[in-house]
């Protein structure tokens, strides 16, 4: 087995303190290996860089068009939101739509990430609601799939009709039988592939022709960054960096995808040690590797070579990725 490879480093002062490392494969539009570091054979489970593989069955099944969801929707049913007021507006409006209420979703109850809307609901004394899970979105997109099949509520369990196709859809991108699940953060099934399968289900989306199932959903979320994620976060502001030239989705315990359509490349890449922060230094690196992100953009630069400060606003330290992934 490859050992992981460098993905950051954390300096303080003259110092290397630290190391973080991981995995990361790039495909080519025919889902062979163009670079890898690590060890592209890991089996991995993508989190949340999967759900645009999980929203494939709400478009190919005809459920998207059949209730007119908009390029908004379609973006939410991949999106791992900040729980802000547009995040949780739209996803309102959208299972209104269906006639339903927070109480159908299956995700749990999360406290908003967006600021101004947590501050407000702790003066109001209100609880947060479902609708404000970060998987809201995807949530709604498996509520319409549900209502579309006529299957029963409970859609999170492996066996109901809905996890089912995302298990065809999964294993048919990765081009893998899947060795299991883990559950997720929003109770749904995430199913588990190689590293190599993971980047080569994103080429598959890269190289997909236009008007199909997966360039609907990678160019809803190119589209509308925003939704996406949200003000400040990874996601949106490096789509917005790359100038609508690659879809990116982040997922829990350091997992970080990219789409890039106009190459037919598909990125996938896992730090071992699930921190954030290596995620975003490595995606970034090979965003610059590739020449799709100018190393010198504000988005750029807060996620690689990025100060590091303490309590007091004094500079002590950077974080800057490792030189395998640059060069």
């Amino acid at each position: 087995m490859t050992d992981p490879a460098p993905f950051a480093e954390i300096w303080r002062g003259p110092f290397l303190e630290s190391v973080h490392s991981g995995h990361a494969v790039i495909c080519d539009s025919t889902g062979q290996i163009m670079e890898a570091w690590g060890d592209p054979s890991r089996v991995v489970l993508a989190r949340s860089s999967s759900k645009m593989i999980q929203a494939l069955p709400l478009v190919r099944s005809g459920a998207a068009d059949a209730f007119g969801l908009t390029t908004k929707q379609l973006a939410l049913s991949c999106a791992s939101h900040q729980g802000a007021q547009i995040h949780v507006d739209n996803v309102g409006a959208w299972i209104e739509g269906l006639g339903l209420t927070d109480d159908a979703f299956r995700c749990g109850p999360e406290e908003s990430r967006d600021r101004t809307v947590k501050e407000a609901q702790i003066r109001a004394h209100e609880s947060p609601c479902r609708i404000h899970n970060n998987c809201s979105g995807k949530h709604a997109g498996f509520l319409t799939l549900t209502r579309h099949l006529g299957a029963g509520p409970d859609y999170v369990k492996p066996d109901h009709p809905v996890q089912r196709a995302c298990l065809e859809a999964f294993e048919e991108v990765t081009q893998e039988t899947s060795p299991g699940f883990g559950i997720d953060g929003c109770s749904a099934p995430n199913y588990a592939a190689t590293l190599h399968g993971i980047a080569r289900a994103m080429a598959h989306y890269a190289a997909a022709p236009e008007g199909s199932a997966e360039a609907r959903l990678h160019q809803a979320m190119r589209l509308h960054p925003e939704l996406v994620a949200g003000e400040g976060r990874a996601c949106t502001e490096l789509m917005r960096a790359c100038e609508g030239k690659v879809t990116l989705k982040t997922g829990a315990e350091g997992f970080f995808i990219a789409i890039v359509p106009e190459r037919g490349i598909g990125i996938a890449l896992k730090a071992a040690c699930g921190t954030t922060r290596a995620a975003e230094a490595a995606i970034t690196a090979l965003l610059v590797r590739l020449d799709l992100l100018d190393a010198n953009h504000p988005a750029a630069l807060k996620r690689m070579n990025a100060p590091i400060t303490n309590w007091d606003g004094l500079t002590t330290g950077i974080l800057k990725p490792a030189e395998g992934l640059l060069a």
